[in-house]
Protein backbone atom coordinates (compact mmCIF):
# COMPACT_ATOMS: atom_id res chain seq x y z
CA UNK A 1 0.00 0.00 0.00
CA UNK A 2 1.61 3.03 -1.01
CA UNK A 3 0.98 6.79 -0.42
CA UNK A 4 -2.01 7.15 -3.04
CA UNK A 5 -3.69 4.21 -2.11
CA UNK A 6 -3.12 4.63 1.64
CA UNK A 7 -4.99 8.60 0.84
CA UNK A 8 -7.87 6.98 -1.40
CA UNK A 9 -9.02 4.06 1.04
CA UNK A 10 -8.69 6.76 3.70
CA UNK A 11 -11.25 8.58 2.11
CA UNK A 12 -13.39 6.50 1.00
CA UNK A 13 -13.96 4.90 4.14
CA UNK A 14 -14.34 8.94 5.42
CA UNK A 15 -17.21 9.00 2.98
CA UNK A 16 -18.60 5.09 3.53
CA UNK A 17 -18.65 6.03 7.70
CA UNK A 18 -20.47 9.41 7.00
CA UNK A 19 -23.13 7.44 4.69
CA UNK A 20 -23.67 4.95 6.93
CA UNK A 21 -24.42 7.70 9.67
CA UNK A 22 -27.24 8.79 7.27
CA UNK A 23 -28.45 6.44 5.84
CA UNK A 24 -26.54 2.90 5.07
CA UNK A 25 -24.69 1.88 2.09
CA UNK A 26 -20.82 2.40 3.38
CA UNK A 27 -19.74 -0.87 2.02
CA UNK A 28 -20.88 0.13 -1.69
CA UNK A 29 -17.59 2.33 -1.39
CA UNK A 30 -15.34 0.76 0.94
CA UNK A 31 -15.48 -2.81 -0.38
CA UNK A 32 -15.11 -1.87 -3.97
CA UNK A 33 -12.21 0.39 -2.94
CA UNK A 34 -10.18 -2.26 -0.89
CA UNK A 35 -10.35 -4.62 -4.36
CA UNK A 36 -9.28 -1.53 -6.79
CA UNK A 37 -6.57 -1.16 -4.56
CA UNK A 38 -5.67 -4.83 -5.19
CA UNK A 39 -6.67 -6.50 -2.34
CA UNK A 40 -8.27 -9.99 -3.15
CA UNK A 41 -11.50 -10.54 -2.65
CA UNK A 42 -11.94 -12.51 0.18
CA UNK A 43 -9.80 -10.64 2.45
CA UNK A 44 -11.64 -7.55 0.60
CA UNK A 45 -15.17 -8.61 2.81
CA UNK A 46 -13.52 -9.32 5.94
CA UNK A 47 -11.20 -6.01 5.78
CA UNK A 48 -14.75 -4.00 5.18
CA UNK A 49 -16.26 -5.28 7.86
CA UNK A 50 -13.43 -5.06 10.35
CA UNK A 51 -12.98 -1.08 9.14
CA UNK A 52 -16.69 -0.36 9.57
CA UNK A 53 -17.13 -2.45 12.49
CA UNK A 54 -16.22 0.23 15.22
CA UNK A 55 -18.60 2.91 13.45
CA UNK A 56 -21.15 0.09 14.04
CA UNK A 57 -20.63 -0.18 17.64
CA UNK A 58 -20.79 3.13 18.11
CA UNK A 59 -24.32 3.60 16.73
CA UNK A 60 -25.57 1.05 19.23
CA UNK A 61 -24.14 3.21 22.13
CA UNK A 62 -25.84 6.02 20.91
CA UNK A 63 -29.04 4.07 21.55
CA UNK A 64 -28.31 2.76 24.90
CA UNK A 65 -31.51 4.05 26.19
CA UNK A 66 -33.72 1.95 23.14
CA UNK A 67 -32.61 -1.34 25.07
CA UNK A 68 -34.17 -0.88 28.61
CA UNK A 69 -37.14 -2.97 29.06
CA UNK A 70 -36.44 -5.96 26.24
CA UNK A 71 -37.83 -9.45 26.70
CA UNK A 72 -36.38 -12.84 26.59
CA UNK A 73 -36.92 -12.33 22.62
CA UNK A 74 -33.61 -10.18 22.37
CA UNK A 75 -31.84 -13.05 23.74
CA UNK A 76 -33.29 -15.44 21.47
CA UNK A 77 -32.51 -13.10 18.67
CA UNK A 78 -28.56 -12.88 20.17
CA UNK A 79 -27.73 -16.40 20.09
CA UNK A 80 -29.36 -17.13 16.48
CA UNK A 81 -27.61 -14.07 15.44
CA UNK A 82 -24.04 -15.06 16.97
CA UNK A 83 -24.52 -18.99 15.70
CA UNK A 84 -25.48 -17.60 12.33
CA UNK A 85 -22.47 -15.11 11.76
CA UNK A 86 -19.85 -17.66 12.73
CA UNK A 87 -21.20 -20.16 10.49
CA UNK A 88 -21.34 -17.07 7.83
CA UNK A 89 -18.29 -16.03 7.90
CA UNK A 90 -16.45 -20.15 8.12
CA UNK A 91 -18.27 -20.28 5.10
CA UNK A 92 -16.52 -17.48 3.41
CA UNK A 93 -13.70 -19.07 4.67
CA UNK A 94 -13.97 -21.71 2.64
CA UNK A 95 -15.22 -20.58 -0.45
CA UNK A 96 -12.48 -19.96 -2.96
CA UNK A 97 -11.27 -16.66 -3.88
CA UNK A 98 -12.49 -17.51 -7.59
CA UNK A 99 -16.04 -18.41 -7.04
CA UNK A 100 -16.29 -15.85 -4.51
CA UNK A 101 -15.14 -13.24 -7.26
CA UNK A 102 -17.38 -14.91 -9.56
CA UNK A 103 -20.65 -13.94 -7.08
CA UNK A 104 -19.33 -10.52 -6.19
CA UNK A 105 -21.61 -8.68 -8.73
CA UNK A 106 -24.43 -10.58 -7.68
CA UNK A 107 -24.06 -9.94 -4.13
CA UNK A 108 -23.86 -6.34 -4.75
CA UNK A 109 -26.60 -6.27 -7.13
CA UNK A 110 -28.61 -7.84 -4.37
CA UNK A 111 -27.66 -5.21 -1.72
CA UNK A 112 -28.26 -2.56 -4.04
CA UNK A 113 -31.86 -4.00 -4.54
CA UNK A 114 -32.50 -4.45 -0.99
CA UNK A 115 -31.39 -1.10 -0.56
CA UNK A 116 -33.41 0.33 -3.22
CA UNK A 117 -37.00 -1.62 -3.14
CA UNK A 118 -36.48 -1.57 0.96
CA UNK A 119 -39.98 -0.70 1.47
CA UNK A 120 -42.11 -2.95 -1.03
CA UNK A 121 -39.73 -5.80 -0.49
CA UNK A 122 -39.85 -5.22 3.59
CA UNK A 123 -44.05 -5.35 3.04
CA UNK A 124 -43.90 -8.62 1.09
CA UNK A 125 -41.44 -10.59 3.23
CA UNK A 126 -43.69 -9.12 5.91
CA UNK A 127 -46.54 -10.83 4.25
CA UNK A 128 -45.02 -13.81 3.62
CA UNK A 129 -43.34 -14.66 6.95
CA UNK A 130 -46.80 -13.75 8.61
CA UNK A 131 -48.66 -16.49 6.61
CA UNK A 132 -45.32 -19.39 7.31
CA UNK A 133 -45.99 -18.83 11.19
CA UNK A 134 -43.20 -17.44 14.09
CA UNK A 135 -40.93 -20.50 13.30
CA UNK A 136 -40.10 -19.36 10.06
CA UNK A 137 -39.16 -15.99 11.56
CA UNK A 138 -36.59 -16.85 13.52
CA UNK A 139 -35.19 -19.64 10.55
CA UNK A 140 -35.53 -16.48 7.88
CA UNK A 141 -33.63 -14.56 10.93
CA UNK A 142 -30.92 -17.01 11.20
CA UNK A 143 -30.71 -17.37 7.51
CA UNK A 144 -29.98 -13.32 7.50
CA UNK A 145 -27.24 -13.90 9.87
CA UNK A 146 -25.22 -16.56 8.13
CA UNK A 147 -25.60 -14.06 4.79
CA UNK A 148 -24.51 -11.45 7.42
CA UNK A 149 -21.29 -13.25 8.31
CA UNK A 150 -20.77 -14.52 4.65
CA UNK A 151 -21.31 -10.75 2.86
CA UNK A 152 -23.64 -8.53 4.67
CA UNK A 153 -25.26 -6.09 2.56
CA UNK A 154 -28.77 -4.78 3.16
CA UNK A 155 -28.66 -6.90 6.10
CA UNK A 156 -30.25 -3.68 8.31
CA UNK A 157 -33.54 -3.84 5.70
CA UNK A 158 -33.72 -8.07 6.29
CA UNK A 159 -33.26 -7.52 10.14
CA UNK A 160 -35.90 -4.49 10.43
CA UNK A 161 -37.84 -6.75 8.76
CA UNK A 162 -37.77 -9.36 11.54
CA UNK A 163 -38.57 -7.26 14.11
CA UNK A 164 -42.06 -5.97 12.83
CA UNK A 165 -42.82 -9.66 12.46
CA UNK A 166 -41.76 -10.53 16.14
CA UNK A 167 -44.31 -7.25 17.18
CA UNK A 168 -42.13 -4.37 17.17
CA UNK A 169 -43.82 -1.24 16.47
CA UNK A 170 -41.53 1.78 18.23
CA UNK A 171 -38.95 2.99 14.89
CA UNK A 172 -36.55 4.05 17.28
CA UNK A 173 -36.18 0.41 19.30
CA UNK A 174 -36.04 -1.42 16.43
CA UNK A 175 -33.23 0.72 14.71
CA UNK A 176 -31.46 0.29 18.11
CA UNK A 177 -32.45 -3.48 18.19
CA UNK A 178 -31.15 -3.84 14.23
CA UNK A 179 -27.90 -2.43 15.11
CA UNK A 180 -26.90 -3.94 18.03
CA UNK A 181 -28.12 -7.20 16.51
CA UNK A 182 -26.42 -6.38 12.91
CA UNK A 183 -23.24 -5.29 15.03
CA UNK A 184 -22.86 -8.68 16.63
CA UNK A 185 -22.87 -10.37 13.34
CA UNK A 186 -20.40 -8.38 12.24
CA UNK A 187 -18.52 -8.51 15.55
CA UNK A 188 -18.35 -12.47 15.62
CA UNK A 189 -17.60 -12.29 12.01
CA UNK A 190 -14.94 -9.92 12.25
CA UNK A 191 -13.37 -12.31 15.73
CA UNK A 192 -13.80 -15.23 12.72
CA UNK A 193 -11.09 -13.47 9.95
CA UNK A 194 -9.21 -12.05 12.35
CA UNK A 195 -8.28 -15.53 13.88
CA UNK A 196 -8.26 -16.65 10.41
CA UNK A 197 -5.43 -14.17 9.40
CA UNK A 198 -7.82 -13.08 6.38
CA UNK A 199 -7.72 -9.11 7.33
CA UNK A 200 -5.22 -7.16 5.44
CA UNK A 201 -4.59 -5.11 9.01
CA UNK A 202 -2.79 -2.00 7.93
CA UNK A 203 -5.74 -1.19 5.46
CA UNK A 204 -8.21 -1.94 8.09
CA UNK A 205 -6.60 0.48 10.53
CA UNK A 206 -6.40 3.44 8.18
CA UNK A 207 -10.03 2.78 6.99
CA UNK A 208 -11.33 2.47 10.78
CA UNK A 209 -10.29 5.65 11.65
CA UNK A 210 -11.69 7.37 8.20
CA UNK A 211 -14.76 5.49 8.91
CA UNK A 212 -15.09 6.64 12.76
CA UNK A 213 -14.32 10.25 11.70
CA UNK A 214 -16.62 10.05 8.86
CA UNK A 215 -19.57 8.82 10.72
CA UNK A 216 -18.82 11.24 13.36
CA UNK A 217 -18.62 14.42 11.50
CA UNK A 218 -21.42 13.55 9.53
CA UNK A 219 -23.70 14.11 12.70
CA UNK A 220 -24.61 17.50 11.72
CA UNK A 221 -24.66 17.46 8.32
CA UNK A 222 -27.28 14.43 8.57
CA UNK A 223 -29.63 17.15 9.92
CA UNK A 224 -29.53 19.36 6.95
CA UNK A 225 -29.80 17.33 3.96
CA UNK A 226 -32.63 15.93 2.18
CA UNK A 227 -32.54 11.89 3.30
CA UNK A 228 -34.21 11.03 -0.10
CA UNK A 229 -31.14 12.59 -2.22
CA UNK A 230 -28.81 10.44 0.04
CA UNK A 231 -30.54 7.66 -0.93
CA UNK A 232 -30.81 8.39 -4.37
CA UNK A 233 -27.07 9.29 -4.20
CA UNK A 234 -26.28 5.43 -2.55
CA UNK A 235 -28.36 3.74 -5.00
CA UNK A 236 -26.60 5.56 -8.01
CA UNK A 237 -23.47 4.67 -6.78
CA UNK A 238 -24.44 1.04 -5.70
CA UNK A 239 -25.75 0.18 -9.34
CA UNK A 240 -22.69 1.98 -10.55
CA UNK A 241 -20.38 -0.40 -8.92
CA UNK A 242 -22.40 -3.45 -9.53
CA UNK A 243 -22.20 -2.65 -13.48
CA UNK A 244 -18.43 -2.60 -13.24
CA UNK A 245 -18.30 -5.39 -11.00
CA UNK A 246 -20.06 -7.09 -13.85
CA UNK A 247 -17.92 -5.60 -16.68
CA UNK A 248 -14.89 -6.70 -15.30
Amino acid sequence: MDIIQAFLLFMAALLGGALNSVAGGGSFIVFPALIFSGVPTIIANATNKVALWPGSLASVVGYRREFANQDQSLVAFTGIGLVGGILGALLLLFTSERLFAALVPYFLLLATLLFTFSKPISARLKILLERSGAWTNWIFFFLIAVYGGYFGGGIGILTLTVLALSGMSNIHTMNALKNLLVSMINGVAVIVFAISGAVAWPEAALMAIGAMIGGYFSADITRRLDQQLVRRFIIVIGFTITIIFFVR
